[in-house]
């Protein structure tokens, strides 16, 4: 989304002395000579150390179920990863998997998953690039670290929020880079849902801001940044940039992340089909073309788990307590419009059918106890993309479904109809955080059971003021964290915000609570869990 115009120990090894020992030793002795750390600094065959394939921007892990991740690094030439995993902090009784061969055609990107995990435990592992005909030749290890999903009713702690490097705020080491990251680190959750925007592939960074308080943000800067994104290559190159942060690096070393994508991994509100004819910046007019450019990019750089066709909607299992559901609502939406059709079309897909239908039969069939569907959009909420023209679901009437609205209330009549509970969404896109409770009693359509919507975000990026909800579906601002009509701020406050979602094994409890940049508590809401 554009501006308007105008806690819990841990058993075993601590995460946080993990982080200060061998991480915080392996990511130093790990760093570029200093002749090759520059701003957006993209390692190519060309720029070698020595002869060994070196990584580039940490390692990461992601999708990561009782039994399963997927971990994610990137080299600087042609090279195998290889990866090792151990129960044990030593890497002693280390397992090793010989994972792909990269080069140019994924920038230099490499996955492989691991399976056969053991379930709730904490994993360790390490990844190096070794030279396809010399084995032997291979670069230092990176480590990181994961934990498998449980099988049984154990506490579950995660963090959600959305929105990187967004209305031209980069990095600033001045004012301590991307700061969140560091805070929701310092969360210590299982893991990290980012709910979209996980780049603004159509906002170039400035060489600096000038701040309302009269200080000045100077942005760390990269050649795939000074324009708006149209070749893989840059599309790509908007991912490197977040990583050159080692706060990126060092959360996402630790915290595993589940990511999906809204509209800056493209360009703002796209939709598919749209042409770019009035905007200058483009000499590529085709969104198409653009949004497959950046779903390669996403994909590349993004740890999901790895398929014949991969699709971003999918849904990741957690144990027993805990099943997530995330969608893609740019991939098969109809055009932005009014949003007022009185019968369901082509027009006013948002999910579209295929997806609406596999997140119903998914969440029927889901034996969690609670259902957590994460939308990079949020249900209610009033976004404009013009003069009566709508980018999420909601059109601002208030009344009874319509356009868009249409398949919510399919979706919400369904969850009611087959006795479905304990599901709560979880958004971002609209740069505050908030939570909204949902009523029929309040509602102009009445078929569904409340519910609760929790929205964070931005994580580094401008944040605004509070939006209108539409009253279709009865809901109610509970809390917020910035007012309607406050002025815009951003990181260089603390007016950043992520939150965490925890599950109490033995009551069922979920508490949703929200934080600012500084990791400080600002609002929890806890919610009991409803016989199925």
């Amino acid at each position: 989304m554009n501006p308007p115009a105008g806690s819990r120990p841990l058993t075993g090894l601590s995460r946080r002395r993990f982080g200060t020992g061998i991480l915080k030793a392996g990511l130093a002795s790990l760093a570029l000579p200093s002749a090759f750390r520059q701003p957006g600094w993209a390692a190519a065959p060309s720029v070698l150390l020595g002869n060994r394939p070196e990584i580039t921007h940490g390692v990461m892990s992601g999708d990561v179920t009782t039994d399963s991740a997927v971990i994610w690094s990137r080299t600087t030439r042609p090279a195998r990863m290889v990866v090792e995993w151990s129960l044990k902090e030593t890497f002693r009784d280390a397992r090793r998997i010989e994972g792909p061969v990269t080069g140019p055609e994924a920038d230099f990107t490499a996955k492989t998953q691991l399976k056969g995990l053991p379930a709730g435990r904490r994993v360790f592992y390490r990844v190096r690039f070794e030279d396809r005909g010399s084995p032997g030749e291979a670069g230092p290890s990176a480590s990181g670290q994961l934990l498998t999903a449980p099988r049984d009713r154990r506490n579950i702690l995660f963090a959600w929020s959305g929105d990187t490097a967004g209305q031209g705020y980069g990095i600033d080491p001045a004012f301590g880079g991307m700061r969140t990251y560091a805070s929701l680190h310092a969360a210590q959750p299982d893991f990290f849902v980012h709910s979209g925007d996980t780049i603004y592939a159509d906002g170039p960074l400035p060489a600096q801001i000038q701040l309302p308080n009269g200080g000045t943000w100077r942005n760390e800067l990269s050649p795939e940044k000074s324009k708006v994104a149209e070749t893989l290559a840059e599309f790509r190159g908007n991912h490197r940039y977040n990583l050159q942060d080692p706060q990126v690096r060092d959360c996402y070393a630790h915290v595993p992340i589940l990511a999906q994508w809204d509209d800056h991994e493209v360009r703002n509100n796209w939709y598919p089909g749209q042409t770019l004819n009035e905007d200058s910046r483009y000499t590529e007019k085709s969104v198409d073309v653009l949004a497959a450019h950046a779903r390669r990019a996403f994909l590349d750089y993004m740890p999901i788990r790895p398929s014949a066709d991969p699709i971003i909607y999918r849904s990741v299992a957690r144990g027993p307590l805990c099943d997530l559901f995330f969608l893609d609502l740019r991939s098969y939406r109809g055009p932005n419009g009014a949003n007022r059709q009185p019968t369901r079309s082509r027009e006013t897909d948002f999910m579209g059918g295929t997806q609406l239908g596999w997140l119903k039969q998914s969440m029927k069939a889901s034996r969690a106890l609670w259902k957590v569907v994460c939308t990079d959009m949020p249900l209610a909420l009033l976004v404009g993309d013009g003069v009566d023209r709508w980018e999420a679901w909601a059109n601002g009437d208030h009344g009874v479904p319509l356009g868009r609205e249409l398949e919510i209330a399919d979706l919400l009549a369904f969850l009611k109809a087959n006795s479905i509970q304990n599901v709560i969404f979880l958004t971002a896109d609209v740069h505050y955080a908030a939570s909204h409770r949902y009523d029929p009693s309040r509602a102009k359509f009445t078929e569904f059971n409340p519910f609760w919507e929790f929205v964070s975000g931005p994580l580094h990026a401008m944040s605004l003021a509070a939006g209108t909800l539409d009253r279709t579906f009865g809901p109610e601002a509970v809390w917020a964290s910035r007012p309607a009509g406050s002025a815009a701020s951003g990181p260089f406050s603390r007016e950043q915000y992520f939150g965490t979602v925890g599950i109490d094994g033995r009551s069922g409890e979920l508490t949703v609570t929200h934080f600012d940049r500084e990791g400080t508590r600002l609002n929890s809401t806890t919610l009991e869990a409803h016989a199925s």
